[in-house]
Formats: structure tokens, C-alpha cells, sequence
């Protein structure tokens, strides 16, 4: 493995490794017995502490990201990639090779699981090997598809949580994580990789895309 693929994989291990983390913390927080007091404000006192250091955590690993890319000039691991014409004779070798692996779609449950490639509309995308970049590349197909369409979803009900957090923001101080997918619209990637999936559907439910346009290949079905 050359240097640079190397640095490129240990970049996308620290992104899976803060999903993971994410995904550990919903886990132990909804296997909690929320009847018991007890449970309850131990539930409560881990979660606390655990969010403090997971913040801490996030912020040193985008710093040592960043740091890392800039000394490297290795591009962001998450960022959208170029696309690949779907007419072209490469969109359909990648989906010919694609079809020798296991299909998973939307409805499954991808918690602990690391994506590799995905299949949007007859659209293969390969080397999105976080859920973070397989949002991000999402997120930019459905902009390059309808903009306009997009920069509805910052005023969208179905992106606003109960609590009014947003998933989408021109204004990246109301975002716990904020990243820039357009010259004005950040996104919320504080998100596990369930939640990352199930945001990708409610984006396709506004699209009016099916959710079965979208196939999903995960590196664990490689390696088995």
C-alpha cells in the first residue's frame, strides 16, 4: 500500500471510528430501562460525560484530519467525488462488478457496518468508504439534480427535530457539526450511521426518489 493510500484509509478509520462512537452512545442510551429511576440518572450521568468526551474527541480528530490533509495535500476522504457520466462505459463496469457483491437498501439496519459503494439511479459511486461521504455524495447528487428543490430543506419540517435542531443550515453556528456542501449550505454530520441513513432516505422521500433507486455495498460482505 503506497503512503498515500495509506494516510487515505487511516483518514477514513478516524471518520468510522467517530460514527461508531456515535452509534455506540444511542446504543447503551435506548437499552437503558427507562422505567428504573436509578438506571435512569446512571443513564443520565454517562451520557453526560460520555458527550463531553466525545466532544473533545471530535474536535482534536478534525484538527489531526485537517492538520494531515494540509501537510499531505490528500483531498478530503469525505468530500463528493467527480461523477461518472451514468451512460458511460465505466458507470457500467463498476455496476457490473458492483453486481457480484450483496445489495443492501435503505430499510436495513447499518449500525457498526462500513459502506464501500453505493448505486443511486442507476449511479454507481465507489471509494465512499464512511457514511459521511456517502451522505455528502448523496447531498450533491440531489443538488446537482434540483438546487433549488434543496435549499428547501433548510426550512423543511422534516429536517427540523422536535427540538428544532436542523440538519441543514446556512448558518453553520445552529449546527452541533457543520460542514459545507454548497457556497452557502452546511449540513449536520454529528449523525451515526443509522441516522445518516435514515436523513439519506427522508432526502429521497423529498426528492420523490424511491428509496429502492438507492443500493448500498458494505466492506464487511467484501472480507467475509
Amino acid at each position: 500500500m503506497s503512503s498515500n493510500k495509506k494516510i487515505t484509509s487511516i483518514l477514513s478509520d478516524l471518520s468510522s471510528v467517530r460514527e461508531n462512537l456515535l452509534s455506540l452512545s444511542d446504543d447503551i442510551w435506548l437499552n437503558i430501562a427507562h422505567n428504573n429511576t436509578e438506571a435512569m440518572q446512571q443513564g443520565v450521568a454517562f451520557k453526560t460525560e460520555y458527550n463531553k468526551l466525545f466532544s473533545t474527541f471530535e474536535t482534536n480528530a478534525q484538527s489531526l484530519a485537517t492538520l494531515i490533509q494540509q501537510f499531505t495535500g490528500i483531498e478530503d476522504v469525505d468530500a463528493a467525488q467527480k461523477v461518472v457520466s451514468a451512460d458511460s462505459e465505466e458507470n457500467r463496469r463498476i455496476i457490473a462488478e458492483l453486481n457480484k457483491e450483496t445489495l443492501h437498501l435503505l430499510e436495513e439496519n447499518f449500525t457498526y457496518k462500513r459502506p464501500f459503494a453505493f448505486v443511486l439511479k442507476g449511479q454507481a459511486y465507489k471509494d465512499t468508504n464512511t457514511w459521511k461521504s456517502v451522505y455528502m455524495q448523496v447531498c450533491a447528487c440531489l443538488i446537482a439534480l434540483d438546487s433549488k428543490k434543496f435549499s428547501k430543506t433548510l426550512s423543511s419540517p422534516e429536517f427540523i427535530s422536535s427540538r428544532g435542531n436542523k440538519r441543514f443550515s446556512e448558518n453553520p453556528k445552529e449546527l452541533r457539526s457543520p460542514y459545507l456542501i454548497t457556497d452557502t449550505i452546511y449540513a449536520e454530520i454529528n449523525l451515526s450511521a443509522q441516522m445518516i441513513v435514515e436523513s439519506i432516505a427522508d432526502l429521497l422521500d423529498f426528492y420523490q426518489i424511491s428509496r429502492d433507486e438507492m443500493s448500498l455495498y458494505l466492506r464487511e460482505d467484501r472480507n467475509a
